[in-house]
């Protein structure tokens, strides 16, 4: 049987009559008591987000989802496009669908569309993305060596993100998608 601790983001629960997404969670463990699971749930039918503490010993009833690889097109309004690589069928995602997470789009990065039937209920992103640095300032001579120093970096998407001081126009770095950080940079 399903339990709280099996929840990640994308996770759809059939709860309270309703089909319900989860947009964010944390896993807790208390030094009194028992663990538990902190979400943040949207219900698919309304729109609205709710926030609930459900105990590792609840048991769930999950709602039968399929995951599809797509890649990102385009924006077009509010609305984001994907295309599946095998069927060229493409699917657009409403804006509070993709959430926050639209800073991290650009153009041919494969995503994961999670739907429910025809319906795309939300989108999740690879751990890691490449994007190649489009504009940051050079530092003084000497600062580069320690790799502790951060300054501003605009990527190919249009995103700011803080790099090394090592880190040039033209380089390609990895960004983790969870925190938004710099994690490496890329060899070419």
């Amino acid at each position: 049987m399903p339990s709280p601790n099996d929840i990640k983001k994308g996770t759809v629960l059939d709860c309270k009559n309703d089909l319900w997404v989860v947009v964010q969670f944390q896993r807790v463990s208390p030094g009194k008591g028992g663990s538990f699971v902190r979400t943040k749930m949207k219900s698919l039918s309304t729109g609205k987000v709710v926030e609930e503490n459900l105990k590792a010993s609840e048991v769930l009833t999950f709602a039968d989802v399929s995951r599809k690889k797509m890649q990102y097109i385009f924006a077009e309004g509010s609305a984001f496009t994907f295309m599946d690589g095998v069927s060229y069928e493409q699917v657009s995602v409403a804006g509070d669908v993709v959430g926050d997470d639209a800073k991290y789009l650009k153009e041919g990065l494969d995503v994961t569309v999670v739907m429910h039937g025809e319906n795309p209920i939300a989108m999740e992103l690879p751990m890691k993305i490449p994007y190649t640095v489009t504009d940051t300032m050079d530092v003084s001579k000497g600062d580069t060596v320690s790799g502790t120093v951060l300054k501003d970096a605009k990527v190919d998407n249009g995103m700011m993100v803080k790099v090394p001081a090592f880190v040039k126009n033209g380089d390609v770095v990895n960004i983790n998608t969870e925190s938004g950080e710099y994690v490496e940079r890329v060899s070419q």
